[in-house]
C-alpha cells in the first residue's frame, strides 16, 4: 500500500495545474488499488493453501505451480489496475470534493502506463518466486543463505526433535514404495503447519524421518519442540480416516528430542546448505532409536528439559540413565504425555487458529 501511495503522489504531482492535489488524488488511487491487489493476492495465499486446489498446487512441480500463480496475478494486476478500480473510486471520492471537472481531469492524468502494469507483473512474478523458494528450502533457512547468518561457523545452542513413521518399513512391503511415498508425503504435508505454528523449522526429511529443530531461545517459551509433537499427532488424528480409507492404515509417530551445544555453519559450492554438527545431534538419533528399543512413544531428554519453560501441561515419566549407542556416559530420559487439560486447551486453540484462517 506505501509502495501504491509512493507511485500514485508521483503521478499525480505531475498534474501541472494543481499538483498538491493531484499527488492528493494519486495517493488515494495508489492506495486504493494496493488495498484491492494486495487483499486479493494475501486471501489467497493464506486461504488457499488448506484447499484441494491448494494441495493440488502443492504437489505441482515447481514451474508449474509458479506459472499458474504468475498468469492468474497478471491477470488481476490487468483487471484491477488497467481497469482501474481503485482509480474509479478515487475519482469519485475528488469528483464529491473537488469538483467533476478537476477530478475528471486528474483522474485522465493518473491513467496507467504499459510500462507500470509490466513492472507491476514483474515484482509480483518476483514475489512468488521467493514465496516458493521459501516452501522449498524453509524460511528462517533461505533468509539465513541471504543475509550470511551462517556463512561463519558459530557455536548455539538448540533442540533437535526427531520423528519417525513407525511401521513404515512392513508397510511398503504391503501396499509398494509409491503408495508409501504418497503416504509419508501427506504425513509431512500435515506436520508442516504445526511446526511453523510452534515456530520450528524441518532441517531434514531422512526416508520416513523428520528431524525439526529450533534455537534455545526461540524453542524454551511454552515448551514449543514438546508442543509440536503433540500438534502434530493430533493432526494426524484428524486425518485417520482419510488415511484408513486410502492407505489401509493411519500414520503413528515416534519421537526423542534433545539439546545442547552444536556448530552451525553453511557448506556446499553449487548447492548450499546450512548444516548442524556435534554430539547433540548424534544423541538425538541413538534416543529415538532407544525409543523403539524402548517401545516408547516420547522420549526427551533430561538436557531438554532443563531449557524448556511451560512444562505443567505435560506429564514426565522418570525412565532413568541409560547408556545410548555410541556414548560413554549415560543420560537421564523421560518420556513425556500430555495431560488431557493440555490437550483440550490446544485443541480450542487449534479450532480458534483455524477459524481465523
Amino acid at each position: 500500500m506505501a509502495i501504491g501511495a509512493g507511485i500514485g503522489v508521483a503521478l499525480g504531482y505531475g498534474f501541472h495545474d494543481a499538483p498538491l492535489l493531484g499527488a492528493l488524488v494519486g495517493a488515494m488511487n495508489g492506495v486504493t488499488t494496493g488495498v484491492l491487489l494486495l487483499g486479493t493476492i494475501l486471501g489467497a495465499e493464506i486461504f488457499l493453501p488448506p484447499t484441494r486446489v491448494g494441495h493440488a498446487l502443492d504437489r505441482a512441480p515447481f514451474l508449474v505451480t509458479v506459472a499458474i500463480k504468475l498468469l492468474i496475478y497478471a491477470a488481476l494486476i490487468v483487471i484491477v489496475v488497467g481497469g482501474r478500480l481503485g482509480g474509479r473510486l478515487a475519482g469519485a471520492v475528488a469528483a464529491v470534493a473537488i469538483g467533476p471537472e478537476l477530478a475528471g481531469a486528474i483522474y485522465a492524468h493518473l491513467a496507467p502506463s504499459a510500462l507500470l502494469i509490466a513492472t507491476l507483473v514483474l515484482l509480483i512474478a518476483n514475489a512468488i518466486f521467493v514465496l516458493e523458494m521459501i516452501s522449498l528450502v524453509g524460511e528462517r533457512t533461505l533468509r539465513d543463505i541471504v543475509f550470511g547468518r551462517y556463512h561463519r561457523s558459530r557455536t548455539e545452542e538448540r533442540f533437535f526433535l526427531f520423528l519417525d513413521i513407525a511401521g513404515s518399513t512392513p508397510l511398503a512391503e504391503r501396499i509398494g514404495p509409491f503408495a508409501v511415498h504418497r503416504f509419508l508425503g501427506e504425513v509431512f504435508r500435515l506436520a508442516s503447519d504445526p511446526i511453523d505454528d510452534h515456530h520450528g523449522e524441518v532441517y531434514q526429511y531422512v526416508g520416513d524421518e523428520v528431524v525439526v529443530t529450533w534455537t534455545v531461545q526461540s524453542g524454551r517459551n511454552r515448551a514449543r519442540p514438546i508442543a509440536c509433537f503433540f500438534a502434530i499427532e493430533r493432526a494426524l488424528e484428524r486425518a485417520a480416516p482419510a488415511f484408513a480409507r486410502e492407505f489401509g492404515a493411519v500414520p503413528r509417530l515416534r519421537a526423542a528430542l534433545h539439546a545442547g551445544p552444536i556448530i552451525s555453519g553453511e557448506v556446499g559450492g553449487s548447492r548450499r546448505a546450512v548444516v548442524y554438527h556435534g554430539d547433540v545431534m548424534n544423541a538425538a538419533s541413538r534416543l529415538e532409536q532407544a525409543a523403539r528399543d524402548l517401545d516408547r512413544r516420547f522420549l526427551v531428554s533430561d538436557d531438554a528439559l532443563l531449557r524448556l519453560d511451560n512444562l505443567q501441561g505435560f506429564a514426565l515419566d522418570d525412565l532413568g540413565l541409560h547408556h545410548l549407542r555410541g556414548r560413554a556416559g549415560a543420560i537421564r530420559v523421560y518420556e513425556v504425555a500430555a495431560h488431557p487439560s493440555r490437550a483440550d486447551a490446544d485443541n480450542q486453540c487449534m479450532g480458534e487458529t483455524e477459524g481465523l484462517r
